[in-house]
């Protein structure tokens, strides 16, 4: 069986396991969820970070006993639509627009109230160590990949009221987020609750009000976005590579941040803006490729080691270079046999990590399932395409 055999069989055993429970699901970060958690955490930022991470960590789901409900997650939702999107640019059908009908709907349910546009967050709350933000407060990054999934679902699906949702978000990214300056530069904040710097986070941004300026021909977003743009890419360092920040406690690199940075920049250079960076851009791809694969396929979660491996590290590879062309065909294909080799479970759900010596096969529903589907539909659009 082809490598897009394979895949195909798998999206639609994904599709009986995901249809089947609504889209709807758990989700590594919604400890917090919990009523037990929050009573006992109310009062204490660290037993918030504590609680969650121990229960994204474990390898038992202990949600149902601590009485977290499964849920519908707004970027979740948004990655399944741009599934559908793709599958049905492919393939024509008609079950692909009544599930994007189904989806859009949701999503229109699902936005956070009280913004300038159209924004999404999270369906719980959660806590880091610089910041608390309440269920529902939207962040560029889930309204970006929103954003992105509601304007391929206009072009491939010819759909204007995915376009119409999409581009209210530039009202919520310029208005209502904050801007760390730099010199002539600055970076959107993550959410309007905080004044953190995350380039993924501000790429992404980016990329969107340029697809925006693109598709409505308003120029004015040229400017904000790539003044964000500049920020990030004065922080590319000679590698080629991006930390995930550039706070002192948050210089890591990644794998799926790093596929998340180009991504964008991507599609800034394919709307023919910033040409300038094309070089850098070149330089963070060969980066990419080089440095978090082994040679069998097997995606590393850091540059410098492999495990523990997170099922967003193939998923994002897979979605990267199934578009950057026939050079790294051969790479997609290696990444995404060794996920159904390693990842997956023939009940139709991909588990969430694996380390050296353990697996933890609890299926979350967006950060597994929905970040795979919609990187199975994009490698299988551009092979059918290609």
């Amino acid at each position: 069986m082809t490598i897009q055999a394979q895949a195909r069989h798998c999206i639609e055993e994904m599709l009986s396991y995901i249809e089947l429970r609504d889209y709807a699901g758990y989700d590594p970060y919604d400890a917090l969820n919990s009523p037990l958690i929050r009573r006992l955490s109310v009062h204490s930022k660290w037993l918030r970070i504590a609680a969650t991470q121990i229960l994204r960590q474990c390898p038992v789901n202990l949600r149902p006993i601590l009485g977290v409900r499964k849920g519908h997650n707004p970027k979740g939702i948004g990655l399944f639509l741009w599934g559908y999107a793709k599958l049905y640019a492919l393939e024509k059908e008609q079950r692909c627009l009544e599930k994007i009908d189904y989806l859009l709907d949701l999503l229109l349910k699902l936005r956070s109230k009280g913004y300038s546009g159209n924004c999404w967050g999270y369906n719980f709350d959660w806590q880091s160590r610089t910041m608390y933000a309440p269920r529902f407060t939207p962040t560029i990054v889930n309204s970006s990949f929103i954003g992105h999934a509601l304007l391929d679902t206009y072009e491939l699906a010819g759909r204007s009221d995915a376009l119409e949702l999409a581009v209210s978000i530039k009202d919520f990214i310029l208005t209502d987020l904050k801007r760390i300056e730099d010199g002539p530069t600055f970076c959107f904040s993550y959410s309007p609750v905080d004044e953190y710097p995350v380039h993924n986070a501000n790429l992404l941004g980016a990329s969107l009000l340029v697809r925006i300026a693109r598709v409505t021909g308003d120029e004015t977003l040229f400017h904000p976005a790539l003044s964000a743009l500049a920020y990030s890419m004065k922080y590319q360092h000679d590698d080629g590579s991006w930390a995930y920040s550039e706070r002192p406690s948050y210089n890591w690199i990644d794998s799926f941040h790093t596929g998340f940075n180009l991504q964008a920049i991507r599609y800034i250079l394919d709307a023919g803006v910033a040409p300038e960076h094309h070089a850098c851009y070149r330089k963070g791809v060969e980066y990419y490729a080089r440095n978090f694969f082994l040679e069998d396929g097997t995606p590393k979660y850091y540059y410098d080691r492999t495990y523990p491996i997170d099922i967003h590290a193939p998923a994002q590879a897979i979605c990267f270079f199934s578009q950057e062309g026939q050079e790294y065909r051969a790479l997609s294909e290696k990444v995404i046999a060794w996920m159904l080799c390693n990842m997956y479970s023939t009940r139709g759900f991909f588990y969430f990590r694996k380390s050296r010596f353990l697996t933890n096969r609890i299926p979350y529903m967006r950060w597994s399932q929905a970040w795979v589907f919609h990187a199975l539909a994009e490698f299988l659009l551009a092979a059918g395409t290609g």
